[in-house]
């Protein structure tokens, strides 16, 4: 079947020299078969790098020819099918990911093309996971835009740029959090002038106006077509009105999603006579005659709206998502909830507020109760307050001279059942999918849980649902695994935090990205190379990650490793950036990896030999390396020796470890040992998908086995909780995903273990508080996982 010619179709809305550019048809080929994957790629990082540099390229290519768009959507739901006829799943994920984003930004799909394309993603719900999954998704996107022509440009123009509009009230914001150990201030200022030219157009900033248009201009143009709608004449009305093209923006709007909700075809039915009509009235205003047909004008789908931060110890995400949630056009509906702060909890939302702002009240550290006192304080002792809380249980004495306060009667506000129950909903819908390594309570024992780590979600998200949060933030970390250690532990004292009273969990949805970014090398000495080796690669989740889901190898990981070179690029060249390249990349990675893979958070809890110095409770999610320092030239020894020495040779400080031995059966075992050791590591990635399991890995530095092909490697204990004390009088050195700044020295020992979600622990103290004999695993208890994953989204999730 000939492809249909859009070149006589379509025009961009910049004017052009030669009127309407297209890109040959055989050249658009060339380029898809230049993307794909191949059964005989040996996916060496030069190859993934170039997939995804080509990717990129037949994106721009096409946003710069937009009468080409068309032609390549025919063009890949070709190739679909023939990956489907051919069986060559490969292919599958990273096509249908391009296929969709070039939907996303054609002016006019027909019905047939529509049809095809839902029928493929139709047939991939018969695939195994994670084909069906994403199938599922697509498939559903697909049924909706082919009733309601434009509805996923509008919506994600809308949520994107922040368009106040009562008919769909949801807003995105995407955060990028960079490591400054790896972003130097020339590498800054290359990022945010990528982010300034993704936020123009031609030269120019765009505003609400300029998205108004677009939408506008788009939705008339897909439901209507180039037999009743002339292109370039529309957007030149639309751009004649100036602020009055507020109302049609708003009209165009409530027609759409008054569509959705009664069910109404686009084609044919009441929509399409609607958005004729306001196609009319738009031209009649601009005194235009009304065209019967004529070319349509290409609408670019602009980068969604980003903030880059330099995540320093000065930063606090939670604040900025707080600022932004009170900046937000919903801000004025929402009741603030002011909390105590807490030393433990860190900064309360009130703190969380900007320096420019009302502070609408301030909360006492006082609970107002007369028998919260401590006996040695009366109440005529109070000091007076500057500043009440509006719940404050104080009144004024009537003796006015007595500028003292009297406290009366009252009770402490605890959250309420329903504010404790949204942890633990969000816990079982987030986690439902999630097999965590958790372990039974008791000694030994089956656990409930398997070790194979799973992705996505359990709950099948339908994006076109009005029952989810209205506000969303795309977290994105750029990155080693410090950055990675840091996330996790401020996902950690935030889910605790919003335990205790709930804040931002009821209002956004938290969504995590990440993209690996290795600090350039530099040349250094023979032992500093030796001591980085050492320390093995710095961006352990990136790698797991780009194997199990070889299209965020193509896009994210390779391409992460050209960020540092940014900089000198830009140095070398005198000309300034015209075409944004991170910018675009996050975009294309935060609108189509909806997939999330999750990883454990472990607790870690550390005591150290001084008496007088409290134990200290900390979190980490790739890595626990341990070491004691004076052994430290004999730890570097060993690792230079091929020829590793057996345990009886070992010298070292002896240890005992107390661990939970994780068997594949999951009838675990628990153990205990006493070994002489210079150092170990705890990893919680797997080094490689034969070893995926969803549970920790330690290895001690110098103990060694010999295995069948007469290597000689260190044992891996397999285990999901671990006990590690010293018996001498000599303490270790702890680091916690390999950040400097999470340094602990005079360590005495560690106790490691599955980090417990807050949400758990609101539901376990609920059921305490009507049985005075806690039983183990009862209610909903027996249907949540206990763990605390942090989830971080993908294209596929995990590709077996």
């Amino acid at each position: 079947m000939a492809l249909w010619d859009s070149s006589k179709n379509m025009c961009s809305m910049e004017p052009t020299a030669d009127g309407s550019p297209t890109v040959p048809e055989p050249e658009l080929y060339r380029s898809i078969q230049a993307v794909l994957p191949r059964e005989t790629d040996q996916l060496q990082q030069s190859d993934c790098f170039n997939k995804g540099m080509l990717r990129w390229t037949l994106h721009k290519k096409v946003q710069k020819n937009p009468a080409s768009s068309l032609s390549l959507v025919w063009l890949l739901i070709k190739e679909l099918e023939k990956a489907e006829r051919w069986d060559s799943r490969k292919c599958i994920i990273p096509l249908l990911h391009t296929l969709m984003y070039a939907i996303f930004q054609t002016a006019y799909i027909p019905d047939e093309l529509y049809k095809r394309v839902y029928d493929f993603c139709k047939r991939l719900l018969t695939f195994p996971h994670p084909y069906c999954t994403v199938g599922l998704s697509y498939t559903r996107q697909i049924k909706t835009e082919r009733f309601i022509p434009g509805l996923m440009y509008q919506r994600m123009v809308i949520a994107e740029q922040r368009l106040k509009t009562v008919h769909y009230p949801f807003q995105e914001r995407v955060f990028v959090l960079a490591e400054p150990e790896v972003f130097s201030e020339s590498l800054v200022t290359v990022v945010s002038g990528d982010f300034e030219v993704s936020a123009t157009s031609s030269g120019q900033f765009l505003n609400p106006l300029d998205h108004m248009r677009s939408v506008v201009q788009h939705s008339i143009q897909a439901a209507l077509g180039d037999e009743h709608c002339h292109g370039p004449k529309l957007a030149q009305a639309l751009k004649d009105m100036g602020q009055e093209v507020e109302p049609y923006f708003q009209e165009v709007l409530a027609s759409l999603e008054q569509s959705l909700e009664e069910g109404v075809r686009g084609e044919g039915g009441v929509l399409r006579s609607r958005l004729l009509q306001l196609y009319n009235e738009i031209l009649a205003n601009a005194d235009s005659e009304p065209l019967s047909g004529g070319p349509l004008c290409d609408c670019p789908l602009p980068n969604p709206e980003m903030s880059f931060h330099l995540w320093t110890a000065d930063l606090d995400i939670w604040r900025e998502l707080a600022k932004w949630l009170r900046s937000s056009s919903m801000s004025e509906q929402f009741s603030i909830i002011e909390e105590q702060e807490d030393p433990e909890l860190g900064e309360s939302p009130i703190d969380m507020m900007p320096c420019d702002m009302t502070r609408f009240s301030i909360m006492s550290n006082d609970s107002g109760i007369e028998r919260d006192l401590p006996p040695s304080t009366e109440p005529s002792q109070l000091p007076s307050l500057d500043a009440v809380s509006m719940t404050g249980p104080w009144e004024q004495s009537k003796n006015e001279q007595d500028s003292k306060l009297l406290r009366r009667g009252g009770i402490k506000m605890k959250p309420s059942v329903k504010d404790s129950m949204v942890l633990i909903q969000e816990n079982m819908e987030d986690q439902a999918s999630l097999t965590g390594a958790g372990g039974s309570g008791g000694r030994g024992g089956r656990r409930g849980m398997t070790l194979q780590r799973r992705a996505g979600s359990s709950v099948m998200h339908n994006p076109f649902s009005k029952q989810q949060r209205q506000l969303t933030a795309r977290i994105v970390i750029m990155g080693t695994d410090r950055v990675l250690g840091r996330l996790a532990k401020a996902y950690y004292f935030f889910r605790k935090r919003e335990a205790r009273r709930l804040f931002l969990t009821m209002k956004v949805d938290l969504q995590f990205y990440y993209i690996p970014v290795c600090s350039p090398r530099s040349p250094s000495s023979p032992v500093k190379e030796n001591h980085q080796q050492s320390k093995g690669d710095s961006c352990t989740l990136g790698s797991y990650l780009s194997n199990v889901d070889p299209w965020y190898n193509c896009n994210i990981k390779s391409l992460g490793r050209m960020i540092p070179n940014l900089a000198k690029m830009q140095q070398a060249s005198s000309e300034r950036q015209k075409e944004p390249f991170i910018s675009d990349i996050i975009s294309y990675y935060v609108r189509t990896g909806q997939q999330p893979v999750y990883f454990a958070i472990y607790f870690v809890k550390i005591s150290f030999n001084i008496m007088t110095k409290e134990p200290v409770e900390e979190v980490f999610l790739t890595h626990l390396d341990m070491e004691f320092p004076e052994f430290r030239h004999i730890a570097a020894s060993v690792r230079g020796d091929k020829h590793r020495k057996s345990s009886g040779e070992v010298c070292g400080a002896m240890v005992s470890m107390n661990y939970r031995k994780v068997t594949l059966s999951g009838r675990d075992i628990d153990e205990g040992i006493s070994v002489r050791m210079t150092g170990a590591r705890i990893n919680a990635i797997p080094s490689n998908e034969a070893e995926d399991l969803n549970c920790l890995t330690l290895m001690i530095n110098e103990t060694s086995v010999k295995t069948k092909n007469n290597t000689v490697e260190p044992p891996k204990f397999r285990t999901s909780n671990i006990k590690i004390r010293t018996l001498e009088r000599r303490s270790f050195t702890v680091i916690l995903d390999r950040d400097d700044s999470r340094t602990y020295r005079n360590v005495q020992s560690i106790e490691v273990s599955p980090c417990v979600d807050p949400g758990y622990c609101v539901q376990k103290t609920m059921r305490s508080k009507y049985k005075l004999e806690e039983d183990k695993d009862a209610g909903l208890s027996k249907y949540m996982n206990k763990g605390l994953p942090l989830p971080i989204n993908t294209f596929a999730g995990i590709i077996n």
